[in-house]
């Protein structure tokens, strides 16, 4: 009997231990790199005692970000762009931010030929670092740039079918070169909040944009588009206040195509009347309001409130984008890439590949999907109201260009004084003889109309990937 007993516990013991040296080998094949590198190891910067910090570079070769040697041996990080990628790549002093945060790893290794490190490990001299390659087009970085110019807002550009980030810009913005002299008064500065990403941290209201979700949430419940009409006059009443179209407007006589086309308020209150409240706020969910984002940068959840309690007014203000719906502008421009994409949304990414000091290929990044989020027969809907916008609506400013264009503009009010209102568009643009599909999504603040703001910086952009 205590033979057993023992064979039992021994067996026991011994399954125990293979289980771990099981879990070990796991760990260290498949999930150590992903400890290493996160942002919170402390230790990660130990390697910069033996490492010198490689490069950041664009897709087409600029370099973004590299270190200078001084004869001395110090170092310093230099931005030859200075604050045109200043969101984007971020910074390496007084903590890290952007590309320089979730890459710091993959910048403070050495891929270096052995010998050479063995070579330098005697003369006690540091090893090149590896090079990032980013998804960031520098062409479209700067027109995206200039296009903004003044103004606060974002601006941010994808690839639809892979996901890749191809232009990401926030103002204000900072000299990533100065950020150690100007650190005082960048964090004491409560009016700018110029280190915030707004393209991935900044929350607005959509605006028309959002009737984007509001006509998904009708299709699903009515099926029928065709039959739809409505008579704008205007305004229309409701309990707490009157829901007006933008500038005065009257549409007059509508169907959806022309509802949507013309940014009408009124029809999509209308329309916001009749949908259910449990099943609209399901549909928001499903497409990643209240989730958090699938990408590497910092980024906040987007806000979609309306339940069985909502009043009448403010199911009519959540219809047209308005109320207490909030969205950043890279949640709005994965939609938009998802309807483009014909419902397969791609997880945006902005790392492509690592290489060597010598440009051998150390890891490369390949697109994956995040999900299937519409069928077909939505976002072909979709891109058919999406269309008439920049053919026949409030978008017609996007052409004349060497692409087709789609998209939805956007008038957001985000204060109590009406009129106040930052101006949005999304869309995406294709060009078949060259068989390349860019979206773009911008928000300016306090920008105004989206057709007379947003819409010119959006083809500046849709101008420069096709030129």
């Amino acid at each position: 009997m205590q033979d057993r007993e023992f064979g039992v516990i021994t067996y026991l013991f011994l399954g125990l231990f293979l289980l771990m040296m099981a879990y070990l080998v796991y760990f260290q094949v498949f999930r150590s790199e992903d400890f290493i590198n996160s942002p919170y190891n402390k230790r990660q910067d130990t390697f910069g005692e033996h490492v010198v910090r490689g490069e950041i570079r664009s897709a087409d070769g600029v370099t973004l970000a590299e270190t200078v040697v001084g004869e001395d041996g110090s170092e310093m990080r230099y931005y030859p762009y200075g604050a045109m990628f200043a969101h984007a790549v971020g910074y390496d002093v007084n903590g890290k931010a952007g590309i320089e945060s979730f890459a710091n790893f993959n910048l403070l290794r050495s891929h270096a030929f052995f010998l050479e490190q063995i070579l330098n490990g005697f003369q006690e001299e540091k090893n090149p670092g590896d090079h990032v390659v980013t998804t960031l087009d520098y062409r479209l970085q700067e027109a995206a740039y200039q296009a903004l110019g003044g103004n606060q807002g974002a601006v941010i550009a994808m690839e639809p079918s892979t996901g890749k980030i191809l232009a990401m810009v926030s103002k204000p913005d900072f000299n990533p070169n100065t950020i150690a002299q100007d650190w005082d008064a960048i964090v004491s500065d409560e009016n700018n909040s110029v280190l915030l990403n707004r393209a991935t941290q900044g929350l607005y209201p959509p605006g028309s944009t959002f009737k984007i979700f509001t006509t998904l949430e009708y299709m699903r419940e009515h099926g029928d588009l065709d039959s739809y009409s409505y008579e704008c006059t205007g305004s229309l009443a409701g309990e707490e206040a009157d829901i007006h179209c933008a500038g005065g407007s009257v549409h007059g006589l509508e169907n959806l195509t022309s509802s949507f086309a013309n940014s009408c308020n009124t029809s999509f209150a209308n329309i916001g009347l009749g949908l259910d409240k449990t099943r609209f706020y399901d549909l928001c969910h499903s497409l990643l309001f209240g989730t958090d984002l699938p990408i590497a940068y910092p980024s906040v959840q987007s806000r979609f409130v309306l339940d069985e309690g909502s009043t009448e007014f403010q199911i009519m203000q959540t219809a047209i984008g308005q109320g207490e719906t909030l969205m950043t502008p890279l949640h709005m421009a994965l939609i938009t890439c998802a309807i483009a994409n014909n419902g397969t949304m791609m997880r945006p990414y902005v790392l492509d590949h690592t290489e060597n000091y010598k440009g051998v290929a150390v890891k490369q990044y390949r697109p994956s999907a995040y999900g299937v989020i519409l069928n077909s027969q939505e976002c072909g809907k979709m891109q058919e109201l999406m269309r008439a916008v920049v053919t026949d609506g409030t978008g017609h400013g996007v052409y004349p260009g060497n692409f087709q264009a789609y998209g939805k503009t956007g008038s957001a009010e985000y204060s109590n004084t009406k009129g106040e209102t930052h101006a949005w568009f999304t869309g995406y643009a294709v060009n078949e003889d060259q068989g390349k599909t860019i979206q773009v999504t911008v928000i300016v603040e306090g920008g105004g109309s989206g057709g007379r703001t947003a819409v010119p910086i959006a083809k500046a952009v849709f101008d420069a990937y096709f030129n």
